[in-house]
């Protein structure tokens, strides 16, 4: 008789056991239905509100160029008052941070850094003395980095808005 209690005993503790484990595992994750609706809605999401960011961001990078272009402008202008004239094409944007040849009067560099910066799509500018529309022309062509172009891989240019 004592055999069969502790046999009772032993098999109660084990369904009890069991029942815990088995209310315990429905708790522990999500079924795989759970994830692919998540999934869905995401890329959903993703869907709709990605095409609105990445115009966004070349939007963003076309108005830092215009930026970068009036900031080159400004240090241009410093550089006229400070030389009685504006660099040569051939020493280009790299004469406001080094002094070019023997001018006497150059008190640059003219941009922060020391550094001439590289457009928002890692292409150098370029600088024309004389200009098409005025003493200087500064161009960045735009994301393909070639001249010409529409629209994100249009050409933005100074004196032009």
């Amino acid at each position: 008789m004592t055999q069969d209690r502790s046999d009772r005993r032993a098999m109660l503790g084990c369904r009890r056991r069991a029942r815990r484990r088995t209310g315990r595992r429905g708790e522990r994750g999500f079924t795989l239905v759970e994830i692919l609706i998540v999934i869905t809605i995401i890329g959903l999401i993703m869907g709709v509100v990605g095409p609105r960011v990445l115009d966004r961001l070349t939007e963003s990078k076309v108005k830092a160029a215009k930026i970068q272009i009036e900031s080159f402008t400004s240090a241009l202008d410093l550089y006229f008052l400070d030389t009685g004239r504006y660099p040569s094409s051939s020493e280009g944007l790299g004469a406001l941070v080094q002094r070019p040849g023997s001018i006497a009067s150059w008190n640059g560099p003219y941009l922060r850094g020391a550094v001439v910066p590289a457009d928002p799509w890692g292409n150098s500018y370029v600088y024309r003395a004389p200009g098409r529309q005025g003493p200087y022309d500064i161009i960045s062509y735009g994301a393909d980095g070639q001249e010409g172009g529409t629209g994100v891989s249009g050409d933005i240019a100074s004196g032009t808005r």
